[in-house]
């Protein structure tokens, strides 16, 4: 139990109270809910969600996502299987192609959901993919189970030994030794981009091989009505279940907490240290102040008075767009915000919600949302930088832009502070931090605090929408076994 110096009947008779409605916070409490607890969720924002808001940050009419947008891993998750979400109203909207990655002589690698067509863009390396990659889509679902979740004995320990032998190389080494044309580098290279990790480094290919299997087995969608529409799924089903939400409801000290048996913080290590840090052992407390964060960010969302004129039409077929070049362009923009510089040419990681999902915008208008990785908490403008690569590969972009939103790292974390110094991982996904975070424990989601976890993308397994973190930590705070969902 988190006992204070007052001991007696819960707050309010909660059973547990998870503090933070992050799509890991509303896991974790919808997990609580189903196991019978009474289930209070704290938000300190006005709005639940966290990195899955979404709201007008241009012009009125226009619908930009906050932070996540594109969901590879949420249709992906086993947890979020096991939830009727599209009877709460989310529904997802997948484009025709998952991803294009243009090249400066017009053509164009793409991801697709075929990997025959996804091969019939890359040449020579068209069988070296479906190899490389394709073995893993047939048991993508199986695959999933172990790859989101903690260092535990896995379900599927043949598959998964596999998958970590080839994934705890570097992007760089894998594609390197994988591919013989730029083509399937670089459409590599660009998925390991997600990890904010430079691609020299471990575990890195296994970023590249886990988006791009995701895509081919199930797709790289969006939202439809913005990532808020995930949030007001969870939330509406988790009041189905029994469960509240408190917003504008700060949690300053553990002690406001005092005798409610079961505590979740879905906060990062620098605000578990200000909420909790004095009921914390010298030893777990040293090691949360040592907790390593990433690259920021640097996001950009745009009203346009049409789409993007893309030099290559390819590209209007997918969502998503990596905006790179070559492997050793990426490459290098990758390691220049660990070094603390900014990359002349950044990797823009590009999403154009409205030709898919037009009620993001008034009728007829578009909107675009994309970002570049940045060294941790630098605020210098990267406007220009962004933009210029747009127009590299859409000459006239900025002659139909009618309204632009910048959101440097000092503004991404002043909207979320999980999103610390811009990181929007909640932490380096070096090889250490992928399976220990935040500190090195036998079940990462306990605190030496009798009745307080932490349930965050601070621990396993890490980044993106998927509640992975909130459903391991809320079934370690039930005592029950950290299995995948059933």
């Amino acid at each position: 139990m988190v006992s204070g110096r007052s001991s007696g009947r819960p707050r309010g008779g909660y059973d547990a109270v998870v503090v933070g409605a992050g799509p890991n916070g509303l896991s974790a409490a919808i997990v609580l809910a189903r196991a019978g607890r009474r289930v209070l969720v704290r938000e300190a924002a006005e709005v639940p969600g966290g990195g899955m808001r979404t709201e007008e940050l241009t012009l009125p009419g226009y619908l930009h996502d906050v932070c996540s947008i594109v969901h590879p891993l949420a249709v992906s998750s086993p947890f979020f299987r096991t939830l009727p979400l599209e009877e709460h109203g989310l529904e997802w909207v997948h484009s025709p192609a998952c991803l294009a990655h243009p090249f400066d002589d017009g053509s164009v690698a793409m991801l697709e959901r075929s990997l025959e067509a996804t091969g019939a863009t890359l040449g020579r390396d068209a069988k070296a993919w479906a190899k490389v990659v394709g073995r893993w889509v047939p048991r993508w679902e199986e695959l999933a189970e172990d790859v989101l979740g903690p260092l535990e004995f896995p379900d599927h320990p043949f598959l998964l030994a596999r998958f970590g032998m080839r994934g705890v190389q570097s992007a760089e080494r894998f594609a390197r030794r994988g591919f013989r044309g730029q083509h399937a580098r670089a459409l590599f290279a660009g998925n390991a981009g997600h990890s904010m990790v430079p691609l020299d480094r471990s575990p890195t290919a296994a970023f590249g091989l886990t988006l791009a299997a995701a895509g081919h087995a199930v797709g790289w969608p969006i939202a439809r009505g913005g990532s808020r529409s995930i949030t007001n799924a969870l939330v509406s089903y988790l009041h189905s279940l029994g469960g509240e939400i408190e917003t504008g409801a700060p949690v300053e000290s553990i002690e406001e907490l005092s005798g409610v048996p079961i505590v979740l913080l879905d906060l990062t290590p620098r605000q578990v240290l200000k909420v909790a840090g004095h009921r914390l052992g010298r030893r777990y407390r040293r090691s949360l102040e040592r907790f390593k964060y990433g690259a920021g960010s640097f996001k950009m969302d745009w009203a346009l008075s049409e789409p993007i004129p893309w030099r290559s039409p390819e590209c209007a077929r997918a969502a998503t767009v990596h905006l790179g070049g070559t492997m050793e362009e990426i490459a290098a923009s990758e390691a220049a915000p660990l070094s603390g510089q900014l990359p002349e040419k950044p990797f823009v990681l590009l999403v154009q919600p409205t030709l898919f999902d037009p009620s993001r915008a008034p009728e007829g208008k578009h909107s675009a949302w994309a970002y570049c990785h940045v060294p941790f908490g630098c605020d210098i403008d990267m406007t220009e930088a962004i933009e210029n690569q747009i127009e590299r590969y859409a000459p006239g972009f900025r002659d139909i832009v009618e309204a632009r939103s910048t959101m440097p790292p000092s503004a991404l974390e002043n909207h979320n502070p999980n999103l610390v110094g811009g990181d929007i991982s909640a932490g380096a996904m070096t090889l250490r931090q992928v399976f220990f975070r935040p500190a090195v424990r036998r079940v990462p989601y306990s605190t030496p605090v009798d009745g307080l976890f932490l349930c965050s993308a601070s621990t396993p397994p890490g980044g993106a929408v998927h509640g992975m973190c909130g459903y391991y930590a809320a079934r370690a705070a039930l005592g029950g076994e950290l299995s995948a969902p059933d």
